[in-house]
This record gives structure tokens, C-alpha cells and sequence, in this order.
């Protein structure tokens, strides 16, 4: 396993970061001990989690995952493990938690943080990140900013004061942010260099084969605020296996949780998905490895985040960072891509 430095920060991370959203609904307590046992003996020493998790979101189960996560922590040497965790944002209408009232404010912070810490059985956060913004943008597959959805928002300087009391307690160590746009990339990096304020070390957005949205306006606010990328979908739900195409199964996500995933029900991914899966063939790599190598081959990519239901496809996952892509491979994928153009963005 290869490590990156992230951002500004101290923290060495994997290249492989272990997702854990299925914790909690798709699998148990002991899968969930297993996956992470297997991922880490292979040198992964990144997990991400959030207070969400498991999803699909439901009251019942919402901070199971953490909690899962806490148990094992508990046995494992703290100072060799790095977790990130996340707080909701305002807008989703959970209205069972903090008294429906989401955002990302003073009140909310301090107790999303003290929740998650008591779950997870620590002392500290590695890495705090903010779901999605508190502020209104195009989230979760829509493209279009529209005006009249703006609403009032607590202001940047305020969400980083308090992490920075935080930080400062010692209850957490690092800040990113989620599901963001070029505007706020460059804006929390602004606000923290003007104010003294800790600075964002990382954005953790989709990014896959289907939704390469991250290659333009983000990548260069990335290159220049020293914010690298925690991309997550690399499989895009699974598409990008190749498993949809024929067997389609009956349990996996897209096809047991209704409407969960639409962003990647879109025209044209089926037709780019079976033409990635045919590059991968020709090559006699797997679906999966090709997608997941040409994701870590990216240079604004840290850490390439990998779910999974099953300990088979942890292992399929985790043997992807033993391939490379070649520069007649690269030329494929463009070819690809010109054609189907980001289809599921």
C-alpha cells in the first residue's frame, strides 16, 4: 500500500480509504469487524463514517455505523488508525435529529462532534468534514445552480471558529468539507488564510469514470488551495463492475433500495459502462480495477474511498491498487469519455 500526505495536514493516508456507509443496514456488526481487520492487516489505515451512516438514512439505524466502528477501535492501537467522520448540513428534513434543526452552527457542531466521539469510543477525530455545505448549492447529481433556492446560511468565519475551539480541545484534528463547489473550495481556504483560522485539508466528492465533474473548475481550485480530493463513488454504485449489464442482482443497492443512487440512472450510463467494461476486457483487467486504478491515478486524488457489501469484493477492491493503467489504456478511457461525456454527473 502507497500513502499521500494530505493537504496541509500531518496525516499520512492510504491510497485506499475503507468506506462504511452499509454498516448497520446491509451488514452486521461482525461483517463490518471483518472488513475492517482484513483492510488494515493490507495496510489501509484510513476509514471514513458519518453520522448519518448506515444509508439509506433512516432514524432507527442513523449512528450505527459509528457505533460499530467504536467497537473495534476500542480493541485496535488508536494512533494507528485515521478517522474521518462527518456532520450533517441543513436541508434534508431529518426532523429526529438536533430537534430537525441541521445547520452547521455552533450548537450543532459541538454536539454532532461529542455524539460521534461517544460513539466511536474516542477521543479525537483525525478528520472532521462537513457532509454538504450549510449553505444552498446543486448537491447529490443536480448540475444546476438555482437563485431562488438560496437561503440564509451561517457564515464560513463562524463554522471555522468553532472547529477551531475544537481543534484546539483536542476533540478533533483536521477540517475538510463534502459535496462542495469551486466557490466554496476557494472561499473556506480564503476565510481561514485572513482570519487565522484552521484550514481545510481535504473535499471529499463523487468522482468515478461516469462523473469526472472534479477534472475542471474543481481540480484547479484543488491545485491551488493544496486541497486534494477523497473521491467517493469510484464505482459508481457498482455500475462500474459491470454487474448491472446482465445479471443485475436483486440485493444490490440500486436495485433494493428504491430511488436511492438516480444520479447514475441517467441516459447513457449503461452505454458507457459497457464500454469501460469492454476496455477492461481487451486488457484482461477487471471492470472494478480498471476503474478504481484510473481514479488513484489521478493527481488532485489523495485517497480513493471503496465500499463493500461482501469480503470477496473487499478483496477485489483492495487488489486494484496492484494495477496501473498504461498511456493505450489512458487513450481508451478518452475515447470513452468523449463519446459519454460524464454521464452520470
Amino acid at each position: 500500500m502507497k500513502y499521500n500526505k494530505l493537504g496541509d495536514s500531518d496525516l499520512q493516508v492510504s491510497k485506499i480509504t475503507l468506506g462504511t456507509m452499509t454498516w448497520g443496514n446491509q451488514n452486521t456488526i461482525a461483517e463490518a469487524h471483518e472488513q475492517l481487520d482484513y483492510a488494515f492487516d493490507h495496510g489501509v489505515n484510513f476509514l471514513d463514517a458519518a453520522e448519518m451512516y448506515p444509508v439509506p438514512v433512516q432514524e432507527k439505524t442513523q449512528g450505527l455505523t459509528e457505533s460499530y466502528i467504536g467497537e473495534w477501535l476500542a480493541k485496535r492501537q488508536r494512533d494507528q488508525v485515521i478517522v474521518a467522520t462527518k456532520i450533517a448540513g441543513p436541508g434534508r428534513g431529518f426532523a429526529w435529529l438536533r430537534s430537525g434543526v441541521q445547520k452547521i452552527d455552533r450548537a450543532n457542531i459541538e454536539q454532532a462532534v461529542n455524539d460521534s466521539l461517544k460513539r466511536l469510543q474516542t477521543d479525537y477525530i483525525d478528520l472532521y468534514q462537513i457532509h454538504w455545505p450549510d449553505r444552498y448549492v446543486p448537491r447529490f447529481g443536480e448540475t444546476v445552480y438555482d437563485v431562488t433556492k438560496e437561503h440564509e446560511t451561517v457564515p464560513i468565519s463562524e463554522q471555522l471558529a468553532v472547529f477551531d475551539d475544537l481543534i484546539k480541545a483536542g476533540k478533533i484534528r483536521h477540517i475538510g468539507v463534502s459535496n462542495e463547489t469551486p466557490w466554496g473550495l476557494a472561499k473556506f481556504s480564503h476565510v481561514a488564510k485572513k482570519k487565522g483560522l484552521p484550514k481545510i485539508v481535504s473535499i471529499q466528492n463523487a468522482y468515478s469514470l461516469l462523473n469526472r465533474a472534479f477534472d475542471g473548475a474543481l481540480a484547479e481550485a484543488s491545485h491551488h488551495t493544496n486541497v486534494p480530493l477523497l473521491a467517493y463513488s469510484p464505482l459508481a454504485f457498482g455500475l462500474l463492475t459491470g454487474k448491472y449489464l446482465h445479471d443485475n442482482p436483486p440485493k444490490a443497492r440500486l436495485n433494493a433500495f428504491s430511488g436511492f443512487g438516480d444520479r447514475y440512472r441517467k441516459p447513457n450510463v449503461t452505454n458507457a459502462v459497457a464500454a469501460y467494461v469492454e476496455i477492461a476486457k481487451a486488457h484482461n483487467i477487471k471492470p472494478s480495477a480498471l476503474a478504481l486504478a484510473f481514479v488513484r491515478s489521478r493527481w488532485f486524488v489523495a485517497s480513493t474511498i471503496i465500499g463493500a457489501t461482501s469480503l470477496d469484493q473487499l478483496k477485489e477492491n483492495l487488489d486494484s491498487v496492484n494495477v496501473e493503467l498504461d498511456s493505450a489504456i489512458f487513450a481508451e478511457i478518452e475515447n470513452v469519455n468523449s463519446l459519454y461525456p460524464n454521464p452520470a454527473q
